[in-house]
């Protein structure tokens, strides 16, 4: 599994012109699920997110979390994450999960970053969405489960 984490002042989901979901301050994370991931990864990948330590303390160092900070998280699905450009010109999806799988990996994400008392807004699954963010520093940093050490 692949998480795109971007810290941002705020972000918001449009689908067909009409918003859906926003956030103030905290992460955008795209998630691209892969074909041998499970629920391990998922949590993994929640755990990872909401430890990570990327937002600015009072002397402006990277020391504080999600959860110090009280942030928001925007979760939004991105099989284009699993792309494979090695051959050819044209991206190559193989890697990425069928939609069932990645639907339920998806929300098992969401459900586990929930516990952790974060408040969680969604993209929506298998949809054209403008993602819009303020992404703040710019911070954005890529995870992947299958390098995972805990």
């Amino acid at each position: 599994m692949i998480g795109l984490v971007q810290r941002v002042k705020e972000a918001e989901i449009l689908v067909n012109g009409k918003r859906i979901s926003a956030i103030g301050e905290g992460i955008l994370l795209l998630v691209g699920v892969s074909t041998d991931d499970k629920e391990e990864d998922a949590k993994y990948i929640a755990g990872k997110v909401a430890n990570l330590r990327i937002f600015p303390d009072d002397k402006g160092q990277m020391n504080r979390s999600l959860l110090d900070i009280n942030g928001e998280i925007l979760v939004v699905s991105q099989f284009t994450l699993l792309a494979d450009t090695r051959k050819g010109r044209r991206p190559s999806f193989t890697r990425a999960a069928d939609p069932e799988k990645a639907v339920h990996l998806y929300r098992s994400v969401i459900e586990k970053l929930s516990r952790y008392n974060i408040p969680v807004k969604e993209g929506k699954f298998r949809e054209i969405m403008e993602v819009k963010l303020n992404n703040f520093g710019p911070v954005t940093i890529i995870l992947d489960s299958s390098e995972k050490k805990f």
